[in-house]
């Protein structure tokens, strides 16, 4: 029986049965490992480097200092600390008119700093990393490399922190806590926290993230770290997390979860198509070996002799594409890293087996589920089809066979998807866009129907005629045109329009300057200055810090929430704002301004979706320890594009007043006024002055990183979709052939002929064009809407592409295969059919 398998398998082999369907496997294979590898070995790292991550056992993390209380209780069970102190500010060198200045982030370490792994330090930009033995000494800093490029300065400098001056001494090439994960935009400036009091940045309304580090034996980190979240629920502590082991840096984990789920479900859509594909070369396979096993029958096989042939033929072809599918994806997830991995600092450990196996069983399972369900049905071949050419072809165990297929996809899909909800999600979003498409080609066909009476024209009643006769086929054949065009679809025109409308979602004119932390004191001086230098539309905010409490009297934390976003706006304070008049690029969605005679609040629409609020519900405000109640008289939309200052909840300014303020404004520079950024931090050490022109520029370059690898996972797609509208051409092109050599010998013409079978790929193809180009369209119109946030814009580039491309594919296809037939006698094409 092996042998046999083996000689058939060679043998279809040889005439080039095999090739499509092993390719077809191969693609659909390459597609997800070339994920799995890449992922695979960044959750490696994540397990390798675990504690590095948190540069301790446990931290505890604060927005205000940590509790003494918490310290003492560490150090009375014997464990060592360390703390860190994180916050954004500019970092000046140089004196005068040629002073430069760049917004760090800048960290102060305590002398034990790191518990947990181990900085790593160069003496020049490029040099070799080793090992700090201290944390940075009394009046130096340590920088990272791009901080030095961007200030245009080298290492000796002098750098000022606000009221004092540093030498910079050390260039970090490696930061443990940092993460091992995804870059940080600002550049650091890491300084002994001796030093930090002397530089005056950190003043009320200072965003400042505080960290204690706790490291020693694992039962006491775990018995402290219950203490720790005892306390938190005992005293209501607000604005205090744990970060440990187990969480692994949650954000990190969180990060590389959507990213893993993201490009698995890019590489399934390559699968899924691939898998069309799959079927429909075993459905062509099928059809061209019914002779073939009607003849093993006669010669004296059973059905189950015939079965395991077509099996072990199968299973050795499913083996080979997995394995070389598994090879090409192991070589393409380089790639992926390196576009990918360059916002990773530090290096991956090697890929495990497990992807590879993984892969493998990919390839089975999509052989199972699509390939094997044509093939069981010719174990039911008749012995007497080598005589009677004309009885229909076996259909039993069809139903239940796909079925088969049908299962092996979607447990194919929450595998792949790591995700049950996001898996099912999927596939009924696959299936359904089936359906759908299935639905709509065959009401097209009985509309076609009806047109056949109406025409008198032979060709256009071929055509129709054809189309009629095989139903089934054809709506097969358009969906498959349909699914193959919607990808080369959505990875041409769609994606550019996507990459258009986002990058035009910010007008040209847009402030790319923000500046923070103005004192009240010193917002007179700020304002003549922005007018002396000629900045326009430079309007000064306050800015007033703000933890929410309640809600209509129902205390609130994280744990009130599902939401992640939910549970991290009511975990932090909020910046609030108040003014009399609303602001430019502000509407009232529903509701009235306030009139400031008692204490009322606008909040923005999309934070009272996410926070279930209304019109008139009561919010309770902790501001600098005063409790505050406010009830929503307003529901505001925001134009976030427009870089403006903007602000969740606007409270009236009765309410407000003597709060502790600071004040914020935004505004544009033009190249020629670039110079005041260094003006503004010379003159007031005390701001922070953000160039949000190179910060989108930096979340362009990740985006654009991103999008790079994702675009190189589509070149799987583009492969999957090609093979199924090549698929899709020929599945019936060996049926095709008969008939036109049936119609040529009852006396048709070529071109009677020629022009009926363009009619009929023109009608399939635009068909087929029609539904892809509805259905990138829907894609796309998602992506913006609920994924991207931005407008819409109708493109008739995508219906026209589709149609064109769908009707040129079926036309070119349909030529290829049919052009040999109109040149040949009629007899000779009905023998060799």
């Amino acid at each position: 029986m092996l042998l046999q398998s083996l000689r058939m398998t060679r043998r279809d082999w040889r005439a080039g049965e095999l090739r499509f369907l092993l390719v077809a496997l191969i693609v659909a294979v390459a597609a997800l490992s070339s994920v799995g590898f890449f992922v695979d070995r960044m959750r490696s790292q994540l397990e390798r480097d675990a504690n590095q991550l948190l540069a301790a056992d446990l931290v505890i993390r604060t927005d205000e200092p940590v509790a003494e209380s918490f310290r003492a209780e560490a150090e009375k069970r014997g464990l060592q600390l360390a703390d860190t102190t994180v916050f954004p500010s500019m970092a000046t060198v140089g004196e005068g008119d040629d002073s430069a200045s760049k917004l760090a982030s800048i960290k102060a370490v305590s002398a034990l700093y790191p518990l947990r792994g181990a900085i790593r330090i160069a003496d020049a930009p490029g040099g070799e990393g080793r090992v700090a033995a201290q944390i940075p000494a009394a009046g130096t800093v340590w920088v990272d490399a791009a901080l030095l490029t961007a200030l245009n300065a080298r290492l000796g400098d002098a750098l000022r922190l606000g009221d004092k001056t540093f030498r910079i001494e050390k260039i970090i090439t490696l930061e443990p806590d940092r993460g091992a994960g995804f870059m940080n935009f600002a550049p650091r400036v890491m300084l002994s926290k001796n030093d930090l009091a002397a530089t005056n940045l950190i003043q009320f309304g200072s965003r400042v993230s505080y960290r204690l580090l706790i490291a020693g034996p694992s039962a006491a980190v775990t018995d402290f770290s219950k203490f720790v979240e005892e306390q938190i629920d005992l005293q209501k502590l607000r604005g205090v997390r744990l970060e440990s082991l187990e969480s692994g840096r949650p954000e990190m984990r969180a990060t590389l979860q959507r990213a893993e789920q993201f490009l698995s479900l890019v590489g399934l859509l390559s699968a899924m198509l691939a898998a069309v594909a799959v079927a429909m070369a075993a459905r062509r396979f099928m059809l061209r070996h019914v002779n073939a096993c009607a003849m093993l029958r006669c010669l004296g096989m059973t059905q189950n002799q015939v079965t395991g042939l077509f099996l072990l033929e199968f299973l050795l072809v499913g083996l080979a594409g997995s394995v070389l599918g598994a090879l090409v994806g192991f070589g393409a997830h380089f790639v992926l890293i390196e576009w990918l991995g360059r916002l990773v600092s530090s290096e991956l450990p090697s890929a495990s087996i497990i992807p590879a196996l993984q892969a493998v069983m990919t390839g089975l399972i999509l052989l199972v589920g699509f390939a094997i369900p044509p093939i069981l049905q010719l174990r039911n071949v008749p012995h007497n089809r080598v005589i009677r050419q004309e009885q229909a072809l076996p259909q039993a165990m069809t139903v239940t066979t796909y079925a088969l297929g049908l299962l092996a996809f979607v447990g194919l899909l929450l595998w792949q998807a790591g995700n049950v909800r996001l898996g099912l999600m999927t596939a009924a979003g696959f299936l359904g866009g089936l359906g759908a498409f299935a639905a709509i080609s065959w009401g097209a066909l009985k509309f076609l129907q009806s047109l056949r009476a109406a025409t008198k024209h032979p060709n256009w009643r071929f055509a129709l005629t054809s189309l009629q006769r095989r139903p089934g086929a054809t709506v097969v054949q358009i969906v498959a045109l349909a699914l193959g065009l919607m990808a080369l679809l959505l990875l041409t025109v769609i994606r550019g329009d996507l990459v258009d409308a986002w990058r035009q979602a910010t007008p040209p004119d847009a402030p790319n300057r923000f500046v923070i932390n103005i004192q009240p004191e010193q917002k007179a001086q700020i304002e003549a200055r922005l007018q002396q230098a000629g900045v326009q539309k430079a309007e000064l905010f306050p800015m007033i810090r703000g933890r929410l409490l309640a809600i209509n009297d129902t205390t609130v934390n994280g744990e009130s929430f599902i939401e992640d976003r939910a549970k991290r706006l009511v975990d932090r304070e909020f910046n609030l704002s108040t003014m009399m008049t609303i602001p430019e690029g502000n509407a009232i969605k529903s509701g009235h301004w306030y009139d400031n005679s008692k204490p009322e609040a606008s909040v923005e629409s999309g934070l009272a979706k996410t926070l279930n609020l209304k019109l008139g519900d009561k919010l309770q405000f902790d501001i600098a320890g005063e409790k505050v109640d406010v009830t929503i008289t307003s529901l505001r939309d925001l134009e976030w594009g427009s870089m403006r200052v903007n602000f969740f909840v606007i409270i009236n300014p009765s309410a407000m007043q003597d709060m502790p303020q600071t004040w914020i404004t935004a505004f544009n520079l033009s190249p020629t006024q670039m110079a005041l950024d260094n003006q503004l931090t010379r003159d007031f050490p005390n701001l922070t002055v953000v160039d949000i022109g190179s910060v989108v520029k930096q979340i362009q370059d990740v985006v654009d990183q991103v999008v790079t690898a994702v675009e190189f996972l589509f070149l799987f797609t583009l492969a999957s979709g090609m093979l199924v509208l090549y698929a899709a051409l020929v599945s019936s092109q060996d049926e095709r052939k008969r008939e036109a050599g049936l119609l040529r010998a009852l006396g048709a013409t070529r071109t009677q002929l020629s022009r009926s079978q363009w009619i009929e790929f023109v009608l399939v193809g635009g068909l087929a064009g029609l539904l892809a180009a509805a259905g990138a369209t829907a894609v796309g119109w998602s992506l913006a809407r609920f994924v991207f946030d931005f407008a819409w814009v109708f493109s008739p580039v995508v219906w026209i592409a589709g149609i064109s491309a769908g009707a040129a594919c079926a036309f070119i296809g349909g030529w290829v295969g049919l052009r040999h037939v109109l040149k040949q006698p009629p007899l000779q094409t009905l023998r060799e059919a």
